[in-house]
C-alpha cells in the first residue's frame, strides 16, 4: 500500500473510532447524569444538562484523540507511513 492509501484508511478508521468513543462517553455521562442529577433537577435544567453532556462528550473525545495521537507520533515515525492528503499541483 502506498502512503496516500495509508492516510485515507487511517482517517476513515480514526473517524469511526472517534464516533464510537464519543458514543460510549456520552452514554456513560448520560447514565451518571440520569442516576444522580436528573431526579433532583427541574425539566429545563435536565434539557440544559443533556446539551452540556453532548458538548462534554465531544470535547472529551477530542482530548482523548489528541493525547493518543501525541503518544502514537512519539512512539512511531508516522511521516514514514502516511503522506499528505492534498498536494500542490505542478504549474
Amino acid at each position: 500500500m502506498n502512503k496516500r492509501l495509508n492516510s485515507v484508511l487511517f482517517i476513515l478508521g480514526a473517524t469511526v473510532a472517534n464516533i464510537v468513543v464519543m458514543t460510549i462517553l456520552f452514554l456513560v455521562l448520560l447514565v451518571l447524569f440520569a442516576r444522580f442529577l436528573a431526579p433532583v433537577l427541574p425539566p429545563w435544567a435536565n434539557q440544559l444538562g443533556l446539551l452540556l453532556l453532548f458538548v462534554g462528550a465531544v470535547v472529551g473525545t477530542y482530548l482523548l484523540y489528541h493525547r493518543f495521537m501525541k503518544w502514537l507520533s512519539e512512539k512511531y515515525p508516522l511521516e514514514h507511513y502516511f503522506g499528505p492528503l492534498f498536494s500542490r499541483r505542478g504549474r
